[in-house]
């Protein structure tokens, strides 16, 4: 069943800024799973031994996001598990997952300092992932 015929409309978020951008691989990225998750690409490559490489995420685990934003120099802004959207059957929300910086919406500090929060996203709401110094900005839009 498509979105529209469980009389929903597509949800996108778009990238406001190159970093966004590159997370995504274009200008933006459809949503049509939720719980949507979001939070900081930590598994790089590791070296075990001279020119072998391997993944820290065991072969057939489930990934704690569906997508992952590359930050590599500390302090970080965005935690490993940052935040969700989720569609409640009448509204989208926002959901901090407890992060360190908080997640902020519209001006809005939504959770930090590990405490979670929510807040309902409406359309062209601009979410900045982290602190307002975060290179990760996004605009919600319903179509």
């Amino acid at each position: 069943m498509t979105l529209q015929q469980a009389g929903r409309r597509p949800a996108v978020l778009t990238a406001l800024t190159p970093e966004a951008r590159a997370a995504f691989g274009g200008d933006e990225i459809e949503i049509a799973r939720f719980p949507f998750r979001v939070g900081r690409e930590s598994r790089g490559a590791q070296r075990t031994a001279a020119r072998v490489i391997m993944e820290r995420r065991r072969p057939g685990t489930r990934p704690s996001n569906d997508l992952y934003l590359l930050e590599e120099e500390e302090p970080f802004n965005v935690s490993r598990e940052h935040f969700q959207i989720e569609h409640n059957g009448a509204h989208h929300v926002l959901v901090d997952r407890q992060s360190n910086c908080g997640t902020i919406v519209e001006g809005k500090v939504v959770g930090g300092r590990q405490a979670g929060g929510a807040v309902p996203l409406h359309d062209g709401d601009v979410i900045i992932v982290g602190t307002s110094a975060s290179r990760y900005v996004f605009k919600w839009r319903v179509r």
